[in-house]
């Protein structure tokens, strides 16, 4: 039986150690990213054996995959009977190909597979987001020369607990300038505030690009493993030519420099706008991932 609870910051230490066995990049295996946005989507998460389990929504709930140490049939068959219970049909996100072969070894043909791309995973060399070399990043070192140009008294600091207002601030004049009133905008910027509101027991990293020492562009995430992050935020004026080229190479800078190979900057969620600026970036790696819906019976 399946014990699920609202994820708090004292889950922390054992859910990492799961997370720790997962064979993915996927930025749902990082702590922060589950905890953030617990409330946006009502995230409930159980403790079972040495997995860890989370079920998300009101009504039509949807499962990670069991992510942990021990028998991943019999853990499986938990999602499966805590779905039966609840009277709705046993869905599993975020299936990525390894996960599917094991599914498919337990469960032969009891799963179908949809697939939206919308979900898959922007994964990036850091170097190349950090140097910009080549052809195909010629548009993004221009956009980078133009903001320098424009704006010579740019500087980049990390976020901390003196500067975190000044992104606060950011991410409200930038909602005020989109739709303050759309219910996505203000779900997002709860998941930011409870990041901001936690980011030293998260554990979480960011940047800070000000000009004439005003804040003008911040991002945030945390480390996956050793050499994987997960870029969690990234907010900048539209109107401000190069603003997130520059916060995207400054902060990808510091990242190599601490060591990391490659940066998860997420989903598009199927939104044009936000898969043409993921794409013009040139991922090295786009993480296909599945929904597993049981048919078995």
């Amino acid at each position: 039986m399946l014990n699920f609870k609202t994820p708090e910051i004292e889950d922390k230490n054992w859910v990492k150690e799961c997370f720790s066995k997962a064979h993915s990049m996927s930025y749902e295996y990082a702590f922060g990213s589950v905890f953030v946005w617990r409330t946006a989507y009502s995230t409930k998460i159980a403790r079972y054996k040495d997995f860890f389990i989370c079920r998300w929504g009101k009504n039509d709930y949807s499962y990670s995959l069991p992510i942990g140490n021990g028998d991943f049939k019999d853990a499986v068959l938990q999602i499966i009977d805590d779905a039966k219970s609840l009277g709705i049909t046993p869905k599993i996100y975020g299936v990525t190909e390894s996960y599917k072969e094991m599914l498919e070894e337990c469960f032969p043909k009891k799963f179908r597979y949809d697939y939206d791309d919308g979900n898959n995973d922007y994964i990036y060399n850091v170097s190349d987001l950090a140097d910009l070399k080549g052809k195909k990043y010629h548009g993004k070192r221009n956009h980078v020369a133009n903001f320098k140009r424009n704006n010579p008294d740019w500087s980049y600091e990390e976020i901390n607990e003196k500067n975190i207002s000044d992104c606060i601030d950011l991410h409200t004049n930038w909602i005020y300038d989109k739709d303050e009133n759309d219910s996505d905008y203000s779900l997002e910027f709860d998941a930011v505030l409870s990041g901001f509101e936690n980011y030293k027991e998260l554990g979480f990293f960011g940047g800070i690009i000000r000009v004439n020492s005003k804040a003008i562009a911040y991002t945030y995430g945390e480390a996956l493993n050793d050499s994987c992050f997960i870029s969690h935020f990234e907010k900048a004026p539209a109107e401000i030519n190069g603003a997130y080229a520059i916060i995207n190479q400054e902060f990808a800078k510091r990242l190599r420099e601490l060591g990391y190979e490659y940066v998860n900057r997420e989903e598009d969620m199927g939104l044009e706008g936000l898969r043409k600026a993921k794409q013009s970036y040139h991922p090295c790696l786009w993480l296909k991932k599945e929904t597993a819906v049981y048919d078995g019976d």
